[in-house]
């Protein structure tokens, strides 16, 4: 297979006519790309940026973003994400401590004063790109970081995992790592790039924020395999039925919460004819969303598991095993892609048999560690006798309320059986009595009449156990989310205690 950093290479055999990254109704080619691309390149190289050098980008759904990642990657370069969504004292902050040697970002972001003194004070060297545009704004002639030497498994990507659960944390995803992640897909899918000339054949729709690593991996994979990339600034229904219009794509990522939106928009069925399947993995995925999708468009819901820290998915649904498993593996996230192994321990370590929940660890030469050891990870799961993975929580999510164990996704599911409810987040409070209880967030579906929590409860109560009855349920006009669609639970908390206080 073709490595990525190979493959990078060869789209310079492309035709600078060849139709390369649209957005909106307009196309960039491949000559404007490689043009911005060999301009980051050349200012990057003249301030002593070679192979493993950590460049922090702002990292937005634009054109300059994918000549950015074409130029840092394409020399064996390190990037360093950084938010745009963020307000500019946070990604300052973000610069400080994760210290590139360069940065690269928009000229509105280095109109800010702070961000441009505090880079120059830090001693970052940094560039403005818009449009074709690279102009130098902080630092001197050279860079005076120091990158890492001599390291054995090279980083491509540093980025933050979603932090939907608890402060965010910057992980490093080696080129090894990524390399495996795309021979996973290929061997999972049974698809390649092929010996197509470059940039032709269908395009790639990126509808997620390239800061996450669903829509990063999008890029990186659409790059590999040298195709066309439709580029969302953000998720809109309307963007993404038109995308998938327009250009008759077989297959479309739509996490779970784009996918509820699609079809309170109503949309005509003739407009995702084209599609064969989508594929849904950000977060968990209601198998009864799934199937409402399906029989509503008749169009298969591909489930895939992953993570930030696994570069992408490690296990999921094909079409096949649709056709064959569903009716009998209905809440299943599929199975282990190919050369990924997957247990379930308790919290000694000790493997625990088949059917019985504990704490997923994986191994596959897409974790940190490499194909010989095991890693553990937060999520709760089972694997059953035909090799098919279940989540059944998060290990770090789960409230104790009185010494009773609460898996939060378990009453989110209660909630989400109303016929009033959309979705809904439930987390733990501290209580001075029994340790913790839950607390829930709903979001109501569109033109829903107002609910009464003391009906909501009552709704509950018939589905869970008593210990599991959310103390308080609040409503929201929308449940708040991240670049990937998840519930942020940060922002979640800030909206309940803005609530409670207008209460009291």
């Amino acid at each position: 297979m073709t490595g990525i950093r190979e493959a990078l290479g060869l789209l310079w055999s492309a035709s600078d006519d060849a139709k390369m990254v649209q957005q909106g109704k307009t196309w960039s080619t491949w000559g404007e790309v490689r043009s911005l691309a060999e301009k980051v390149d050349a200012e990057l190289t003249r301030v002593g940026c070679s192979e493993g050098a950590r460049i922090g980008v702002v990292l937005g759904n634009r054109v300059e973003s994918v000549a950015s990642l074409i130029a840092i990657l394409g020399k064996g370069r390190t990037i360093i994400t950084l938010n745009p969504m963020q307000p500019p004292a946070r990604v300052t902050a973000d610069v400080v401590a994760s210290l590139p040697q360069v940065v690269l970002a928009p000229k509105s972001m280095w109109d800010e004063n702070d961000f441009e003194v505090t880079l120059a004070e830090a001693g970052i060297v940094g560039f403005a790109v818009d449009g074709l545009d690279v102009v130098q704004r902080a630092g001197g002639p050279e860079v005076t970081i120091e990158a890492p030497k001599d390291v054995s498994d090279p980083v491509a990507v540093e980025m933050f995992t979603s932090g939907t659960t608890g402060p965010p944390k910057r992980i490093p995803l080696t080129w090894r790592q990524l390399e495996a992640a795309l021979d996973a897909v290929h061997s999972h899918t049974g698809k390649g790039g092929g010996q197509r000339e470059p940039l032709t054949g269908r395009v790639s729709l990126v509808s997620l924020a390239m800061v996450h690593i669903g829509g990063l991996w999008g890029v990186i994979q659409a790059l590999a395999e040298a195709r066309p990339i439709v580029l969302l600034p953000r998720f809109t229904v309307e963007g993404w039925v038109e995308a998938v219009y327009e250009h008759q794509l077989r297959v479309a990522g739509l996490p779970p919460a784009a996918m509820r939106s699609v079809l309170s928009a109503e949309v005509p069925k003739e407009k995702l004819s084209s599609l064969r399947a989508v594929t849904a993995g950000t977060t968990f995925v209601s198998p009864d969303l799934a199937d409402e999708f399906t029989e509503r468009y008749g169009i298969p819901v591909m489930i895939m598991y992953g993570a930030t820290e696994f570069g992408g998915a490690v296990a999921g649904w094909t079409k096949p095993l649709i056709g064959e498993w569903w009716t009998r593996k209905r809440g299943s996230v599929g199975r282990p892609f190919p050369g990924v192994k997957m247990r379930a321990v308790d919290e000694n370590g000790e493997v625990l048999p088949i059917g019985t929940t504990g704490r997923l660890e994986v191994c596959s030469s897409q974790t940190g560690t490499g194909t010989n050891q095991w890693v553990r990870t937060s999520d709760l799961a089972h694997l059953d006798e035909d090799n098919f993975l279940y989540i059944d929580g998060r290990a770090d999510d789960a409230i104790i309320r009185g010494g009773f164990k609460v898996q939060p996704e378990t009453v989110c599911n209660a909630l989400r059986a109303h016929a009033s409810v959309l979705d809904a987040s439930v987390y733990g409070r501290a209580d001075e009595r029994l340790g913790q209880v839950p607390v829930a967030v709903i979001e109501l579906a569109e033109g829903a009449a107002p609910v009464d929590e003391a009906e909501l409860k009552e709704f509950v109560r018939n589905q869970l156990t008593g210990y599991e009855v959310p103390v308080t349920i609040h409503t929201v006009d929308a449940l708040p989310r991240s670049v990937s669609l998840k519930v942020d639970r940060r922002r979640l908390l800030e909206m309940v205690a803005e609530l409670e206080s207008t209460r009291v």
